[in-house]
């Protein structure tokens, strides 16, 4: 079964950034093992600060919004797979499936500008 083998462990930045204090682990039971770095930098999920939008889809999923902006900053799979690990991984931290689908269907839609392409 797909999951996180690590918590989740950041310190906040003066930024706004979130900044990892040791590696993030993830299994994916189709992907194989992702680790993001100690130190990698992230704003977790970029959700519009719209009431009912952010109500609905934003401060939660914390670790796969890490794994996802690892994966399109890195560039170590292309977009659609970054897509489809983000709402595995969601499913994997206890999302339920409808954020999980809302969520998704956001970063397919409006994520194109932040994806630095695949290695």
């Amino acid at each position: 079964m797909s999951r996180f083998a690590t918590e989740l462990r950041v310190e906040h930045q003066s930024d706004g950034k979130w900044c990892l204090l040791s590696d993030l682990v993830y299994v994916s039971d189709w992907d194989g093992a992702f680790i993001v770095p100690e130190g990698y930098l992230t704003d977790f999920a970029s959700v519009p600060r719209l009431p009912v939008v952010y109500w609905l889809a934003g401060d939660t999923a914390h670790e796969a919004a890490v794994l996802h902006d690892w994966l399109y900053t890195s560039g170590r799979v292309p977009r659609g797979k970054a897509d489809a690990l983000f709402r595995e991984a969601s499913a994997a931290s206890g999302v339920p499936w409808w954020r999980r689908w809302l969520m998704w269907a956001g970063v397919r839609v409006g994520g194109w500008s932040g994806y630095q392409g695949a290695a």
